[in-house]
């Protein structure tokens, strides 16, 4: 089969990987409608591997979070927005690695949340995944419990170069995106972003083979991943939180702390984005939502936490399709799937 897509594939050496969202070369320019076949690798830069590598010992602090990119999109300019649809999300390894971390996690002591109390104990999980059968399975660590439990792979890092000359850790999320750790950031669904700088600078990283909601420990099985994205721009049009769309829902993410605080952003850029999308007044849309959402944690564990607000497409008057981007985006990972699959 023929296409006319333009593929490029990007397989970052160690040290092409970037750890800040902001103040990074840009490793290639690319036109909006590009797909990116990419290689990420996991939060610990592949470091830790067996129960015995702690990340106090293995890691180099505040190097976690690898990324690939940044990507320069050719046009993109402040008050326009990047689209990013994930294709495809596959773990690279057969196996991927949870911990525990001292002062870090939302059962625990941390800077933040100072008390007398010792931190918990360092310790590391290696989980076994099973690609072909789809499934994650759990060795307990003081016991000879196994659980198997579904492969859900998605990136729990995508961002933007932030504005205002700003550069951030790959561990903070906040309105360019970043760290947002959301199980919603899988195969199928596209995630919007506001450009901020010349460019728009894409990145992503942070790979997991699958999150409970709230990533309560501070940290998922995380692994490297081969993953298909397209990047596009939609010109004129601002996106002040990152933003998500399937084929059944809109969703909107903010990060911040107190955790109310990025409930309230979601909640709030939800309406105004479903208001401007269908027509409805703002009181109108919130007195809906308010009895149609969904609000799934992503994280309550990083620098700042992430809350998501989601609505069923079928719940709003036409069915809204935000810009009619997805839907075409969708036609598009068609077409790269069935030409890489027939070739």
């Amino acid at each position: 089969m023929s296409s006319d897509l333009e593929v490029r594939s990007f397989h970052p050496s160690p040290e092409s990987f970037v750890w800040t969202f902001g103040g990074a070369a840009p490793l290639a320019r690319i036109t909006p409608g590009t797909v990116l076949e990419l290689f990420t690798e996991d939060c610990f830069a592949g470091r830790v591997r067996t129960t015995s590598d702690l990340v106090s010992e293995v890691c180099e602090v505040p190097f976690l979070n690898p990324q690939t990119g940044p990507f320069y999109v050719e046009g993109a300019e402040p008050g326009d927005t990047v689209a990013v649809h994930f294709v495809s999300i596959e773990p690279a390894r057969d196996w991927g690695a949870s911990t525990t971390v001292p002062l870090f996690g939302a059962l625990t002591s941390t800077h933040t949340t100072a008390t007398l109390q010792p931190p918990l104990p360092e310790r590391v999980w290696i989980w076994d995944l099973d690609r072909a059968a789809r499934l994650c399975r759990f060795h307990a660590a003081d016991s000879d419990v196994h659980v198997d439990l579904p492969m859900d792979p998605m990136h729990g890092t995508v961002g933007v170069a932030p504005a205002n000359l700003e550069v951030r850790s790959a561990l903070v999320p906040d309105a360019h995106g970043g760290n947002m750790d959301t199980p919603e950031m899988r195969a199928g669904v596209t995630c919007y972003l506001g450009v901020n700088v010349e460019g728009g600078l894409v990145s992503i990283g942070d790979g997991h083979a699958r999150q409970g909601e709230g990533e309560t420990c501070g940290v998922a099985v995380e692994t490297a991943m081969n993953s298909v994205v397209i990047v596009d721009l939609i010109k004129g049009v601002p996106t002040p939180w990152p933003r998500l769309e399937s084929d059944d829902h809109l969703m909107s993410t903010g990060s911040a702390r107190p955790l109310e605080d990025a409930f309230r952003i979601a909640q709030l850029d939800l309406v105004q984005w479903v208001a401007a999308s269908t027509g409805m007044s703002e009181l109108d849309t919130y007195q809906l939502l308010s009895q149609a959402v969904e609000s799934p944690l992503a994280n309550v564990s990083d620098t700042n936490y992430t809350s998501v607000a989601k609505v069923r497409k079928a719940f709003l008057p036409g069915g809204t399709d935000l810009y009619g981007t997805h839907a075409r985006l969708r036609a598009m990972a068609r077409e790269y799937l069935g030409t890489s699959q027939g070739a």
